[in-house]
């Protein structure tokens, strides 16, 4: 009876293991939910019950997960193509950087090169509702239809943001006004519609691409094209919940002493009843995430009801992140802050862990590469990411082997979405918002967790996260009194390294992206700030290398402006070899 006993609870425990692996000989689907805005650090995550349930509980989150242009177009752009920013020149959603963007990224040839056009040459249908891009509009939708998709129905401007007056376009349909109908009931309709699609075709693999503009701004559009934020408007069932929620109040809370850089640093701090506003705008946002709960609670039922739930992924993120009250800036994102590049992502499906917590570091740049991978699509050589390790035996690889930091950076204004009333002068847009910046955490250790920005104004930051998680002390400012030593090294060879990287980062391209030291030592010795910090490097560094600087201020990417560039002025540690003279 014994052996019976434990023959038995061997076969359950394989049973569950393989339960948990995609379909032999099939492909698995992938279900990819975006949504528009939505925080981390705000604890957005916290008033989503289904989510947690659904996958959380049943997932894996990866804390350390960064979009790398805190903006909607560029960051959109480089979620769907590998590509960061600098190298797709969809840089703002302003003219002429980011004006009808579309047109832009049509223009470079990312119409036909991008996720879905890839998935459908792996044989997979491909659906798409919600918001698309910025710019992507009721005059310019069909010029040309967005490329790869079995069926969509996209969001288009200027009503992308309007809740209660948006309008849709199917397929190669007109587009279709829809007023006094929230959005969000619609793209919930919308995207269920497109399952049932998907499911009906039992032949076929799905990707299903759904994204709510919710937790978003309300933008309110009057009679004479005048237009004006606002909170995001909740369906009315969920307009009474939360009466007393607020915005966290962490220590970068509307604090008493300046904090942040530029223009950040110069705030002025929030009167009482602009808290008291910008605590209902946070429960307005918390309100709007109800439906987008709901509908991945209906995505999963349906996905349960057709026995298809086991052999699809579930991947939850937000494009960029928000702050509200933090360093004392009113509701926006834009920032390369905690707050608005640090975001959601959770993913469910075979062989991933359940109720886990990833420590490993990724961005937006390695969504591409992930769902490739997960379709069984070989990797392009032009990816300026790597797949994001699913499994437990593939994180505790990447902890070991995986790169250890994030590239940032942004170019134009920076804008404030509340709708409040700004006194003492301020503004609720900002012009000189361009900065380069990198993040950088070692997973394995723990040793570091450092945040260096430049600014176009060639202001520094720099921010010692283990010690400063709120990033209340910029250890570069004037008046700051840096520690003498960090990591056992002289202050200014760490900031040394540092600069280096994002150096190499600012303008990187395809590997060189993920494996930047090895741009700075192609002997392959160096693969991480530790390694950087050997002392045998102090002259290259501090002395030799240049270092990262602009020129001016710019609305988008102009080179010149941009100071110098590694691939022309870079040098590597190979007798002061130039990158030109290497490559």
């Amino acid at each position: 009876m014994r052996l019976t006993a434990s023959i038995l609870a061997t076969w359950l425990q394989l049973s569950a293991v393989l339960a948990k692996k995609p379909c032999a000989g099939k492909k698995p689907n992938i279900v990819f939910v975006l949504t528009d805005d939505q925080d981390l650090h705000l604890q957005s995550m916290d008033y989503v019950p289904l989510i947690k349930k659904h996958l959380t509980d049943k997932g894996t989150s990866y804390k350390r997960h960064y979009c790398t242009t805190s903006q909607c177009c560029p960051s959109r752009v480089t979620l769907w193509t590998g590509k960061l920013a600098h190298n797709t020149n969809v840089t703002d959603v302003l003219p002429p950087w980011g004006k009808l963007m579309f047109l832009i990224f049509v223009d470079q040839g990312l119409n036909e090169n991008w996720l879905p056009v890839w998935l459908q040459e792996a044989g997979y249908d491909t659906y798409y509702t919600g918001k698309l891009f910025n710019s992507h509009s009721v005059d310019n939708y069909d010029k040309p239809f967005p490329a790869g998709w079995t069926g969509s129905d996209f969001l288009l401007d200027p009503f992308t943001y309007a809740y209660m007056t948006p309008w849709y376009q199917r397929n190669r349909e007109p587009p279709v006004a829809h007023d006094g109908i929230n959005t969000q009931t619609l793209i919930s309709e919308k995207a269920l519609g497109f399952l049932d699609d998907a499911i009906s075709n039992r032949d076929k693999p799905f990707f299903i691409g759904i994204a709510p503009i919710a937790p978003h701004s309300n933008m309110y559009i009057d009679e004479n094209d005048v237009r004006a934020w606002g909170p995001p408007i909740p369906l009315d069932k969920h307009a009474h919940l939360f009466p007393d929620a607020q915005v966290p109040r962490t220590p970068n809370f509307n604090p008493d002493v300046e904090s942040g850089g530029s223009w950040v640093r110069g705030l002025r701090k929030q009167d009482d009843d602009v808290v008291e506003y910008n605590d209902h705008y946070y429960r307005e946002r918390l309100r709007s995430l109800q439906s987008v709960d709901e509908l991945v609670d209906n995505v999963i039922k349906r996905l349960e009801a057709a026995k298809l739930l086991d052999n699809t992924y579930i991947i939850y993120t937000s494009d960029n992140g928000f702050h509200i009250g933090q360093h004392r800036m009113q509701p926006g994102k834009m920032c390369g802050y905690e707050e608005d590049i640090n975001v959601p992502l959770i993913i469910r499906g075979p062989g991933v862990p359940e109720g886990e917590v990833s420590d490993v570091v990724t961005a937006h740049v390695d969504l591409a590469p992930t769902i490739m991978q997960l379709a069984g699509i070989p990797l392009r050589d032009d990816f300026d990411g790597a797949a994001i390790p699913l499994t437990k035996p593939e994180q505790k690889k990447a902890v070991n082997k995986r790169h250890e930091h994030v590239t940032v950076e942004f170019w134009g204004m920076a804008y404030m979405e509340g709708g409040v009333v700004f006194r003492g002068g301020e503004t609720d847009v900002v012009l000189n918002n361009t900065y380069k910046s990198l993040r950088i955490i070692d997973v394995k250790k723990n040793d570091y967790n450092f945040y260096y920005s430049i600014w176009c104004n060639n202001e520094h930051e720099l921010y010692d996260m283990k010690t400063d998680p709120y990033q209340m002390t910029n250890l570069l400012h004037p008046t700051a009194k840096p520690p003498k030593t960090i990591l056992g090294r002289p202050f200014e060879a760490v900031v040394a390294r540092l600069d280096a990287l994002l150096f190499v980062l600012k303008s990187c391209k395809q590997k060189t992206c993920v494996e930047p030291w090895r741009a700075l030592h192609p002997a392959g010795n160096v693969d991480n700030l530790k390694h950087a910090l050997n002392q045998r490097f102090d002259d290259f560094y501090i002395k030799q290398q240049k270092k990262v600087r602009f020129e001016r201020c710019e609305a988008g990417l102009v080179i010149d402006a941009e100071g110098p560039q590694f691939e022309t002025d870079g040098l590597l540690y190979r007798d002061g070899s130039s990158w030109s003279e290497w490559t």
